[in-house]
């Protein structure tokens, strides 16, 4: 629980964090878009009877 006299500037992360995080983030974030476009391609269509486990 955090106290009502803390404010949000006291609570918030050193800017030296913030952007690393920042840019750990945009390097991040296309590689996991990628992969999970890629899976779908990979996975897509419907699966038949013949083919599906049984």
């Amino acid at each position: 629980i955090i106290p009502p006299s803390i404010t949000i500037w006291e609570a918030a992360a050193p800017p030296q964090s913030q952007g690393f995080m920042l840019v750990g983030t945009l390097f991040i974030i296309p590689f996991i878009l990628c992969y999970t476009f890629w899976s779908y391609y990979v996975f897509r269509g419907k699966v038949t009877h013949e083919d599906g486990y049984h």
